[in-house]
């Protein structure tokens, strides 16, 4: 019988994995071209690197951790926006393919007693609607195709993070919950 989420939280503490963004970073096989040619956009590496997110997120299972976040921490179409128009066509794929790699880490180390779970990494972004840098209607389409994105990839949450805007955290869980509506799932 398969496990849910909110089962595994219902039985007690749940440990998420660490910093991916960090992890790469100090990760010694990782070159500029991984890049593609957008300098610093780890979000990129489930498209050139999967393997080496994948390892990632194996590592944190290995270490312990119940869930993995997907490396898609700035994947949506305003943050796609500062690198190119080619990366905005990207987001909902680039979501897909994070939520696939992790699925795929979560599914090698999950047992009958031990499942193990992806949460879906989405973070503040580089515009504020509370300063006038982003209409709700711009951001709420954004995050609605990141979540979408990340559900169709087969994550078991969404997790909005490190985020300082109250309002972009409301318009973010209102993006979260119209993709989960679509998506026909249910969400406790």
């Amino acid at each position: 019988m398969a496990s849910t989420f909110q089962s595994a939280l219902d039985r007690g503490i749940v440990v998420f994995d660490g910093a991916m963004g960090t992890s790469i970073h100090s990760c010694a096989d990782c070159a500029a071209e991984d890049y593609l040619g957008r300098e610093n956009c780890t979000d990129i590496l489930v498209r050139s690197r999967p393997d080496l997110i994948q390892r990632i997120h194996e590592g944190f299972l290995a270490a312990g951790a119940d869930v993995v976040e997907t490396d898609s921490f700035g994947s949506n179409k305003l943050v796609a926006a500062d690198f190119d128009e080619e990366m905005v066509s990207w987001v909902y794929d680039l979501n897909v393919r994070a939520a696939q790699v992790a699925r795929a880490a979560a599914n090698k180390f999950s047992t009958r007693d031990r499942p193990r779970f992806v949460a879906g990494s989405m973070g503040p972004g580089t515009k504020l609607i509370t300063l006038g840098q982003v209409s709700w209607e711009l951001m709420l389409d954004s995050y609605r195709e990141q979540a979408r994105g990340l559900i169709d990839g087969g994550a078991d949450c969404l997790i909005v993070e490190t985020s300082q805007d109250l309002l972009q955290v409301k318009c973010a869980i209102s993006a979260c919950l119209d993709a989960i509506g679509a998506a026909k799932k249910t969400h406790e």
